[in-house]
């Protein structure tokens, strides 16, 4: 029976809008923790409610003086808001958008050098308000704040906190006197909450027009209440069941330049809510299409383009002749309203033909755990590095079992090796997110894709532990792990914590090397001596080199 099918049979349309919980598991304990992450399918029709406080606080911070915006966020807290900037951009005379996703040392000390903390207004955001990165960094702009002599009213007008009603984080909002609590409904999971406050207020802030992203999501919203042969959202969950099913399993976005950034929320969208008890879809994004040829009998493409874009029109018609292609037209940048919202459908109803709960993310917990064991001390022994390589430590976990390499480029040649059809290859990378340090690397990736043929995900640390590391550990075992560490000089201390970014930065890319082991993963790890743009530049040439040979 087709997926369009079984979706009929399921009458899934329905029950998922009516927020029929035994649609996704008939287990009893699993019905409150479902019923709790249901309350995203009506977003976009509530969201007009939330546009006058938005739009004054907008206003507000404009006449204030307000010039660059800090986003500290991980995951679904921060992912739309960046996707969002990047696709549509910022209004005119409103501030910049910096999305602080990552605990890297280096980035946020480079990163808060070039600002004023007179004119630079924070966003909090994390929907448990327990999440170690944002208050971390919550932590380190605060002193920020006051070393450069501002009061503690001064520097609280400045920070505004988006989270769940009651959590941690809404009284440290009264503890410290910061300007405002936006609750988002406690009904909204975080990769979900695209059109809550998660998404809209950043929006909202840097002068993004409001008012036509939301009207794009209403029409979606009301498109995907249409019966399977009608519905969006239900045809593209069926669709990609359906390449699933027939062992085409990594669905690669191939999008029109604009709207490139769009595939980092797909990501983890897909991987986050799919990837668990051994089943799973595996998310590509492909920056650098090549001709059909070069990809494996594994790939289902997503061709998102706009309407005028012939030369994506022509290598869609052309990659459909040898594999699954399913496009999605836009037609303007404030289509991305309609995107989330057909995304979010399709990926619940394809949760439920696959028989998975896409509302938790069991594995993003256990690296949790492992990262905080690592941090006090209590974690079982991370695994030794087996060589050094020219000033690389590296080290082999899981089922990844080696002879010490000679050189650097012998141990990517080995994890490569041990590639089989249908596996992919994931490059985790703990560096600053800049394009003079990761440009290289997206090229690699895209090389090396080409010329072995696999899929080549290239993710950044400590972003994707939010995000596909959840289908990297719960998902299918078919993916070889290359961790890209460095031991930069740089760190930065948390206040209140006896550890700095550097310490905690480490042991998230150690916490998760370890997870991996423990799923019998193949793990190579690479810790570098830095990673300055020049160390990077030659690990990405290695990186090809390794594939060509």
């Amino acid at each position: 029976m087709s997926a369009r099918d079984r979706l009929t049979e399921l009458d899934a349309v329905r029950r998922l809008r009516a927020r029929d919980v035994s649609l996704f598991s008939d287990d009893p304990d699993l019905r409150i923790p479902i019923m709790q992450r249901l309350g995203w399918t009506d977003l976009a029709e509530k969201a007009a409610g939330r546009l006058p406080l938005l739009t004054g606080l907008a206003n507000a911070l404009v006449e204030e003086g307000a010039t660059d915006l800090l986003l500290l966020g991980m995951g679904g807290s921060s992912l739309a808001p960046l996707v969002m900037e990047r696709i549509i951009g910022r209004g005119h005379g409103f501030p910049y958008l910096h999305v602080l996703d990552t605990t890297s040392p280096v980035q946020v000390a480079e990163l808060l050098a070039t600002l004023s903390p007179e004119s630079t207004y924070t966003i909090v955001a994390s929907k448990s308000g327990t999440t170690i990165e944002p208050l971390s960094l919550y932590a380190i702009v605060s002193a920020w704040y006051a070393e450069s002599g501002l009061n503690r009213a001064e520097a609280g007008r400045r920070v505004i906190v988006i989270t769940d009603p009651g959590s941690p984080l809404e009284k440290v909002r009264q503890r410290d006197m910061l300007r405002i609590a936006l609750t988002a409904p406690a009904t909204v999971g975080g990769r979900y909450s695209a059109l809550s406050v998660f998404g809209l207020a950043p929006a909202a802030l840097i002068g993004i027009h409001l008012p036509a992203l939301i009207q794009h999501a209403q029409a979606m919203e009301t498109a995907c209440d249409a019966p399977v042969e009608q519905n969006p959202a239900a045809l593209l969950a069926a669709w990609m069941v359906d390449a699933r099913d027939t062992r085409r399993d990594k669905l690669t976005l191939v999008t029109s330049e604009r709207y490139a950034p769009f595939g980092l929320w797909v990501e983890q969208l897909v991987a986050e809510s799919l990837g668990k008890h051994g089943i799973g879809i595996v998310p590509v994004i492909e920056s650098a299409p090549a001709g059909p040829d070069a990809y494996g009998d594994d790939r289902a493409f997503v061709v998102l383009r706009f309407t005028d874009d012939e030369p994506l029109a022509g290598w869609s018609r052309s990659a459909a002749a040898t594999h699954p292609v399913y496009e999605l037209t836009v037609s303007d940048v404030f289509d991305v309203g309609a995107e989330f919202v057909r995304w979010e459908h399709a990926v619940a109803l394809a949760g439920a033909l696959l028989g998975v709960n896409p509302f938790d993310e069991p594995s993003v917990t256990e690296a949790k755990r492992a990262t905080s064991a690592i941090l006090d001390g209590s974690a079982s022994e991370v695994p030794t590095a087996t060589a050094d390589a020219g000033g690389t430590w590296i080290t082999y976990a899981g089922a990844l079992e080696r002879c010490a390499p000679s050189s650097r480029i012998e141990a990517i040649a080995g994890a490569y090796s041990e590639l089989r059809p249908g596996d992919y290859l994931a490059l985790l990378v703990y560096a600053p997110d800049d394009a003079e340090r990761i440009d290289p690397l997206v090229d690699a990736a895209a090389a090396v894709s080409h010329a072995t043929g696999a899929a080549v995900c290239l993710e950044l640390g400590p972003r994707y532990l939010h995000s596909t590391g959840q289908l990297h550990k719960g998902g299918p075992n078919t993916g070889v792990f290359i961790i890209v560490t460095g031991r930069d000089r740089i760190d930065v201390p948390v206040p209140g914590k006896p550890y700095g970014l550097a310490a905690l930065h480490r042991a998230q890319a150690e916490g998760d090397l370890v997870t991996l082991a423990q799923h019998g993963r193949r793990v190579l790890r690479l810790d570098l001596p830095s990673t300055t743009p020049a160390a990077l530049a030659a690990l990405a040439a290695e990186l090809v080199a390794a594939a060509r040979r």
